[in-house]
């Protein structure tokens, strides 16, 4: 029997869940990079070749962006970072990234644990645009993961 084929999953139809957070939607969201350091390790032994250890684990940053509206919680928590430190109670977030089908069904979570805003942003105010205005955090995290 031969494998049916399946078309891979869109990238418009997303939700984020921030714990503790009440944010309507997010027009933005970047799946952090995971990236394992190479470390090269020769043996005594050996007098021509090295080979690679896989050594350190470091995560990318997670970048969310929405339209700015007068919700202030994103903000605020920034500034519960920037004035007291990401190790204040309530600082670190679990946060999770959905990936839905064209039903709305949940298809795809990455998990992001213990994740802080490193930094805060807004796009430009101009007289001559009607553009939406956009607020941009982003954020560090201990790890990530894949669970579906």
């Amino acid at each position: 029997m031969a494998n049916q084929l399946t078309d891979p999953f869109r990238g418009f139809r997303f939700r984020v869940e921030i714990a503790g957070i009440q944010v309507a939607a997010f027009a933005e969201a970047s799946v952090p990079d995971i990236t394992v350091d190479s470390v090269d390790y020769r043996e005594g032994t050996d007098p021509i070749y090295k080979r690679p250890l896989s050594g350190l684990t470091s995560y990318g940053r997670l970048s969310l962006k929405k339209g700015l509206t007068d919700g202030m919680d994103l903000y605020n928590w920034q500034q519960q970072v920037s004035q007291l430190g990401s190790g204040s109670p309530n600082a670190q977030k679990n946060i999770s990234l959905i990936l839905l089908d064209t039903d709305g069904s949940e298809k795809v979570r990455w998990n992001v644990i213990n994740a802080w805003p490193t930094k805060y942003e807004t796009s430009g105010m101009n007289a001559a645009s009607s553009d939406v205005m956009v607020e941009t955090l982003e954020l560090a995290m201990e790890y990530m993961n894949r669970i579906k």
